[in-house]
């Protein structure tokens, strides 16, 4: 039963993947200028954290970071340790953690409003990476991912669009990967709740599900 669970999934990511589309049918809209967040303690903390770990990448890249307009995905001629990517997913995903809650405004870039690659954008931003805010253009950037076996923690997952799901609408990020029954758990920024992590399982995103892409450095 459980290998016909991951069968299934994987099959209906599959098919949704053949349909993927990499031109951008789907523009969100420029995002209003909104002041910036002042630190808390807690999120001041978890920088320091994450400082140490780039620190790290950095003397193992042999290339630079991107900026703004350049590739947002790392260039590398050599992979960092596993240790150093998992710490930095962890970080990662714990700053994103700390927008739990906040409330969902199309074409709303942070940090007290976000839409869906608005929230995507500013949480990689924090980290060195300037992604688009764009969901379509993310999955073009981003590199892919081949199977859900390859799935990891902060790689990115793209579902298709509302009203139509051959193009991509919506963006979030990998919490955790659950192998044995064909899942994943992700947060992002939803039209209903705001930030929250929600499973893959759930009819609604096993539907749509498009595909992965990854932008922290291999492993």
């Amino acid at each position: 039963m459980k290998r016909t669970g991951i069968l299934l999934l994987t099959a209906l990511a599959v098919a949704s993947c053949g349909l993927v589309r990499r031109t951008p049918p789907y523009q969100e809209p420029e995002a209003p200028v909104i002041l910036p967040l002042t630190d808390s303690a807690d999120i001041a903390r978890s920088r320091e954290r994450a400082q140490v770990v780039m620190d790290s990448i950095a003397r193992i890249q042999s290339g630079a970071r991107a900026t703004a307009g350049g590739s947002i995905a790392a260039k590398t001629e050599k992979p960092v340790t596993p240790a150093v990517r998992k710490e930095l997913a962890d970080e990662l995903l714990d700053y994103a953690k700390t927008f739990l809650g906040v409330p969902y405004r199309l074409g709303a870039s942070g940090p007290k409003l976000f839409d869906c690659s608005g929230f995507t954008s500013y949480v990689f931003r924090e980290f060195g990476y300037d992604l688009p805010h764009n969901s379509q253009a993310q999955f073009k950037e981003s590199r892919p991912v081949e199977g859900f076996g390859d799935l990891r923690k902060g790689d990115l997952v793209f579902f298709g669009a509302r009203g139509s799901i051959r193009n991509i609408g919506h963006v979030g990020i990998v919490v955790d990967v659950d192998l044995e029954h064909g899942s994943f758990r992700f947060i992002h920024a939803s039209t209903s709740n705001g930030v929250e992590i929600q499973r893959s399982t759930q009819p609604y995103f096993m539907m749509r599900y498009m595909g992965a892409g990854r932008i922290l450095p291999e492993s």
